[in-house]
C-alpha cells in the first residue's frame, strides 16, 4: 500500500513539475590549462601515470523553479507532494550532473585528451573553501548559480565538480565517495559509482 501512494505522490510530482515547468537545467564548464595561474588544492586528481594537462570546472542547475515550488507546498501543508517535488528535483539534478559530465567528456574527446577523476568541493580532497573558484573557472555566472556565504550553492539544486583532463591519463582507481563518512549507509553511493 505505501508503494502504490508514494507512486502517486511521485507521479502527482512529476506532473506539476512538467505542468509549472519547475525544471531549467542549464550546464557551464571550462578546461582551465594548469599553468593558468589559479590555485586549486585538487592533489587526488594528480594520475598514477599520463600527463595532467588542465582542470575541467564544471556547474549545473535544475533553477530555483522546483525549490521554491517545494517550499510554498510545504506552506500549504502538503508534505507529501513536496518531499516527491523535492525527491524529483535530486533526480533532475542528477540527470544534469551526468549530462555536465558527458559533455565535458566529449570536449576532451575532440581534442584528444581524456579526463579521470572527479572532485566537488566539500569532498574528502578538495575543501569547500574551494566553491567560489570553482564557479568562477567554471563560468557559473553565466547560468545564474553563485555560492552562499555559507559557501552553499544558490540555486540549491545546483553542482559543481572538478575533474583532471590530459593526455593519456589512466581511469581513476578510487571513487569520491571512497572516504566519505557516510559511504556504508548512502542510498546515493549506488548512483555515484555507476
Amino acid at each position: 500500500m505505501a508503494g502504490t501512494v508514494q507512486e502517486r505522490f511521485r507521479r502527482e510530482a512529476e506532473e506539476l513539475a512538467e505542468r509549472e515547468g519547475l525544471v531549467e537545467v542549464a550546464l557551464a564548464h571550462r578546461f582551465v590549462p594548469l599553468d593558468h595561474g589559479e590555485a586549486l588544492d585538487t592533489a587526488r586528481l594528480t594520475p598514477e601515470s599520463g600527463t595532467l594537462t588542465a582542470l575541467a570546472c564544471g556547474v549545473c542547475t535544475i533553477g530555483p523553479r522546483l525549490e521554491r515550488r517545494v517550499s510554498a507546498l510545504f506552506a500549504e501543508r502538503r508534505m507529501s507532494l513536496a518531499l516527491a517535488l523535492d525527491a524529483y528535483g535530486n533526480a533532475q539534478l542528477r540527470d544534469a550532473v551526468r549530462r555536465l559530465q558527458d559533455r565535458m567528456q566529449a570536449e576532451a574527446r575532440r581534442q584528444g585528451l581524456s579526463m579521470a577523476g572527479e572532485l566537488r568541493p566539500g569532498d574528502p580532497g578538495m575543501a569547500l573553501e574551494a566553491q567560489p573558484a570553482v564557479l568562477r573557472l567554471a563560468g557559473a555566472e553565466r547560468i545564474g548559480v553563485a555560492v552562499t556565504h555559507g559557501l552553499a550553492l544558490s540555486p540549491a539544486k545546483s553542482a559543481s565538480m572538478v575533474l583532471g583532463v590530459g593526455i593519456d591519463l589512466p581511469p581513476a582507481r578510487w571513487s569520491r565517495c571512497d572516504d566519505c563518512p557516510t559511504a556504508p549507509r548512502c542510498r546515493m553511493r549506488e548512483t555515484a559509482d555507476a
